[in-house]
């Protein structure tokens, strides 16, 4: 019985008497053994039958047939029909495999019983011999069908496949002349079974000029075909998974017009390489134009070229003059197509920045927008910028070897200095301490601390005003000052007015020991505590409703401030003595009650001073805290108690502070509270607790003097509602629920290298469904910022940790940095009063061009959400928080040439300084998109910190101008917020 071998190898060769020997010779070369080689000759007129003939004489395991198909797939599928293997392999006549290909394949198919087929990675063959790099597809092991439903992803001889599976198939279409190999994994895949990826580039594929695969004009007609066929019922498929008998998904993956679009794309691209100008717009027409698209776009656009020109990628930028003017028209006609030049743009770039990237630079290359070159990093010289040229893609070189790579915007000529000033911003000074005349002039060594670059320095030249510093209009700086200037024009020309200066306020006294200084620092401003505040008012009222029953003959007060309870209390007592410790609050008390003749004021430190004795009723609220210790109030305690006469009463109001009781509702003061003063007062000696208010944030205690033959009874305990708002100076000291780390604490004990920088969009309740990952419920915010608070966190702003970042310092206790981004009117409605209520601030990057219009970006998603307007803009800024800047127009900045860029980076930062009156330092990239331009134009223009798409918490190595952040989803829970920020603590 004849022998049944584990793979056949099927080989169609036509006329391929240069290429045939190396393709069969591969197969000499595997380590597995078990297999048969049947190779077809069709129709050969050359030496092919021949070479055929001396393999098959000197090894059994080659077997021949005679074709006249003419084609590969007829070729083939005549192999087929003669193959005994149970694995099936397809060869073409002029390419090969590795040694180890078959016992790789096999091995890893003995792993997956299941499987129909393995496939591995490739790479192309130019005809100089030059190799690509490796191609594998990760996404055909996991969802094969609809994978070849869009696109053929594997060579054809990448892959070893069951043969009864080909077999029930029907082997190749014959009726295609390309694709074919496609066609039939489509099939093989619509089978619904398991396809096994080996990761090694295993497989190689000659590139002829003379290929079919280098014929668009066919490869389009049979593409559609094949298309259609992944998206539609295939009757050649007798058994198909249910899940694929109807053909491809448009869900899970691009519709059949935009799979079509895609492979016109890789078409049009190989022609450009051919130097060919076949463009049809309408082909393309389908193509994504979103911003995630552009890098894969570039990368197809990169993979025809290579096929069109025959060239490796390292060949590809040298030879530009050939296909880049047909290349460069194919991209623009791109942006014609969506309505987008800055998507097609976008394309642009990322195209050119791959091309270069491989690229050796022997030679300076000048594409459509970059221009490539070598600079000696010790005598730069100055480059005059081509037509159409606005960025620079550089090596700089010392002792011939490449130092470092620099990419960055250019707006004009780059002068020496220029170069200098970008060297030594990156070369480490040892590097070119031997460098030439005009470098030893300068100071290479870098001076510490932010802003330190000699980038930073010249662009701070740059933006001064031209009667300054004379620049050449021609050069990079001297068109930066040219764009500053009209955006200094247009900030001046705007009609909104520049913010009011603020109304200087007098500086508190900071030593409590000189406590007469300290208090009359407070009232240096009337009304310090929003006395008439409705929260206020209601605890006056309560205090009142714990005055003792029947008449009050002689009162004392103490601490009465600006007498707005004085008032209250004077009718209810027969003489009040109403005393502070400030002169400046007793006047205003005098005035305030001129009307009252039972009022005696009086300046009395109740500390130091003698009390009046006798007293029916003292009166001390809000005061106690300031006192330096319980020691202390222990004291004070036995002199009120003198200063009572017998059954007299004594009142306290106070608040509950979480130093009394960390578990409970209090203010984050660090001081003793209403428990500690409650306690006190009630182990004095003589006192006893009558009646006690209790509301969640204070009480409101009356005790007695007890007479000599007085019996102490139980105190009545009341707990009453807070019915009054809380005024957010009040609000913001508070911490509900208890705290679980104190600020002062963790400050004392806690170093840290990271911070966590969080990223909101919007807080609201409702919004377009597909925006939801952006938006918070103001509940779910309120909620992560309250955690935030009780966890003893504390809100920075950028500038702070620059700073941090600049000079090494390790961030104190538990610092969060809160950013927003886009400035929507719904973070002044509810982000910001839940932010300040939490003694919070945050960063709102905003978008300076829309300022008091809408989210224009966002208008294809649903109704565009509001934003902020100046005048709004300016009051939270005099509230506390920060701005920076979202650009002008909220436009990706990879679609932006390097001139709108930075006058959007320009115009943006003036208008913001404009409305908030302080400098404005830090940028968030829209979209959190970059480019390797963005961090130096963006210094150049001003700014020292930058936010752009890295995610995960700042530390102290971060790149100031390029910091990472969180994003904080509206579609996650409390926990898992928790988690993130708890895992940057850890």
């Amino acid at each position: 019985m004849a022998h049944n071998p584990l793979v056949s190898i099927v080989v169609p060769a036509h006329n391929a008497e240069v290429t045939l020997a190396r393709a069969l010779d591969c197969l000499l070369d595997q380590e597995i053994l078990d297999w048969e080689a049947i190779i077809i000759d069709d129709a050969s007129t050359d030496s092919t039958p021949a070479i055929i003939a001396g393999y098959v004489e000197h090894d059994a395991r080659f077997r021949t047939l005679r074709s006249c198909a003419y084609s590969a797939a007829g070729a083939r599928n005549s192999g087929i029909s003669r193959a005994r293997g149970h694995w099936l392999m397809f060869l073409d006549a002029d390419d090969w495999v590795d040694a180890s290909f078959l016992a790789k394949m096999l091995a890893a198919l003995k792993t997956a019983p299941d499987a129909v087929a393995a496939y591995c990675g490739s790479r192309r063959v130019m005809p100089d011999g030059e190799l690509t790099p490796s191609s594998i597809s990760t996404e055909v092991a996991i969802q094969p069908f609809e994978t070849f439903a869009r696109r053929c992803a594997i060579r054809t001889h990448a892959l070893l496949v069951d043969r009864e599976a080909i077999v029930e198939l029907g082997g190749f279409d014959v009726s295609l002349r390309t694709c074919e190999d496609w066609d039939l994994w489509q099939r093989l895949a619509r089978l619904g079974k398991n396809w096994v990826r080996v990761d090694e580039p295993l497989a190689y594929c000659r590139i002829s000029p003379n290929a079919l695969s280098r014929n668009s004009t066919q490869m389009m007609l049979d593409a559609e075909i094949v298309i259609a066929r992944g998206f539609s019922a295939d009757p050649r498929v007798k058994h198909p998974a249910p899940a694929h008998a109807n053909g491809a998904i448009s869900a899970n993956g691009s519709t059949a017009s935009e799979a079509l679009a895609w492979f016109a794309l890789w078409n049009a691209a190989s022609d450009c390489g051919r130097g060919w100008h076949s463009i049809n717009p309408q082909s393309l027409r389908a193509l994504p134009a979103g911003r995630k698209w552009a890098r894969e776009i570039a990368t197809v656009v990169f993979d025809g070229l290579m096929v069109g020109s025959l060239s490796v990628p390292a060949q590809l930028a040298a030879s530009w003059d050939r296909f880049g003017g047909s290349l460069t028209e194919l991209i623009i006609e791109l942006g014609k197509v969506w309505d987008n030049p800055g998507a097609a743009r976008r394309v642009q770039y990322h195209l050119e920045q791959m091309l270069l990237d491989v690229d050796d630079l022997a030679a300076p290359r000048r594409l459509a927008r970059t221009l490539g070159i070598r600079v000696d990093a010790r005598n730069p010289t100055s480059i005059d910028l081509p037509e159409g040229i606005d960025q620079i893609y550089a090596y700089l070189m010392i002792d011939g070897q490449i130092e470092a790579v620099v990419q960055f915007g250019v707006l004009g000529t780059v002068t020496g200095d220029h170069w200098i000033g970008l060297i030594l911003d990156i070369v480490p000074p040892e590097r070119i301490v031997d460098s030439a005349a005009r470098l030893s002039r300068r100071s290479p060594v870098r001076q510490k601390g932010a802003g330190a670059d000699t980038s930073n320095a010249l662009a701070a030249e740059a933006l001064l005003s031209a009667g300054e510093r004379r620049l050449d209009p021609d050069s990079h700086f001297g068109k930066l000052a040219q764009l500053a200037a009209e955006a200094r024009e247009l900030v001046r020309s705007s009609a909104e007015p520049a913010p009011p200066p603020a109304t200087p306020r007098r500086a508190r006294t900071a030593d409590r020991r000189d406590r007469t200084a300290f208090w009359n620092s407070y009232f240096a401003t009337e009304d310090p505590w929003k006395y008439g505040s409705l929260y206020e008012q209601e605890k006056y009222q309560r205090q009142l409703e714990i005055l003792p029953a029947g008449p009050i003959g002689r009162a004392l007060e103490l601490a009465c401030a600006e007498g707005h309870f004085t008032r209250q209390l004077a009718p209810r007592v027969g003489h009040l003595t109403a005393t502070d410790i400030s002169a400046i609050a007793i006047e205003r008390a005098r005035a305030r009650c001129s009307n009252q003749p039972n009022i005696e004021f009086g300046v009395l430190d109740f500390s130091a001073d003698a009390l009046p004795d006798e007293m029916d009723l003292i009166f001390c609220s809000e005061v106690l805290y300031y006192l330096d210790d319980l020691t202390e109030l222990q004291r004070i305690a036995k002199k009120f108690t003198g200063a009572l006469a017998p059954g007299g009463s004594f009142i306290s109001a106070h608040a509950f502070v979480l130093r009394d009781n960390v578990e409970r509702t209090g203010f984050d003061w660090n001081t003793f509270g209403a428990q500690a003063i409650s306690e006190t007062l009630a182990a004095t000696e003589g006192l006893v607790l009558e009646q006690s208010i209790q509301t969640e944030l204070y009480r409101i205690d009356r005790f007695r003097r007890l007479s000599p033959d007085d019996v102490a009874t139980e105190p009545v305990i009341d707990h009453v509602p807070i019915r009054a708002p809380i005024e957010i100076g009040v609000a913001r000291n508070i911490v509900w629920g208890g705290a679980r780390a104190l600020r002062r604490d963790v400050a004392r004990s806690e170093r840290r290298q990271r911070v966590p920088v969080l990223m909101y969009h919007s807080v609201a309740d409702d919004g377009p469904a597909a925006l939801a990952r952006f938006r918070l419920t103001p509940a779910a915010f309120a909620s992560q910022m309250a955690w935030l608070r009780a966890n003893g966190f504390h809100a920075i702003g950028s500038e702070q940790l620059e700073q941090s970042i600049a000079n090494r310092h390790p961030f104190v206790g538990r610092p969060v940095l809160i950013t927003f981004d886009d400035g929507f009117q719904n973070f002044a409605d509810h982000a910001w009063p839940i932010l300040r209520a939490n003694d919070l601030t945050a960063e709102v990057f905003l978008v300076t061009d829309l300022v008091g219009e809408s989210a224009k970006w966002d208008a294809d998603i649903g109704p565009p959400t509001r934003l902020m307007d100046a005048a709004t803009v300016r009051r939270l800024s005099a509230e506390g928080a920060f701005f920076g800047s979202h650009l002008a127009t909220h436009r990706a900045i990879d679609g932006l040439s390097s001139c709108d860029l930075a006058a959007e980076l320009l115009r943006s930062r003036m208008f913001i300084e404009r409305w908030t009156g302080r400098p404005t330092t830090a940028f968030a990239a829209p979209f959190s998109v970059t480019d390797r331009r963005l961090g130096q134009l963006a210094k150049e223009c001003g700014y020292r910190i930058g936010f752009g798409g890295r995610h995960g918490p700042a530390d102290l190595d971060c790149d100031p101008i390029d910091l990472p952040r969180i994003e904080i989803r509206g579609d996650r829970s409390l926990d898992d917020f928790v988690a993130i920020v708890e895992a940057v603590l850890e």
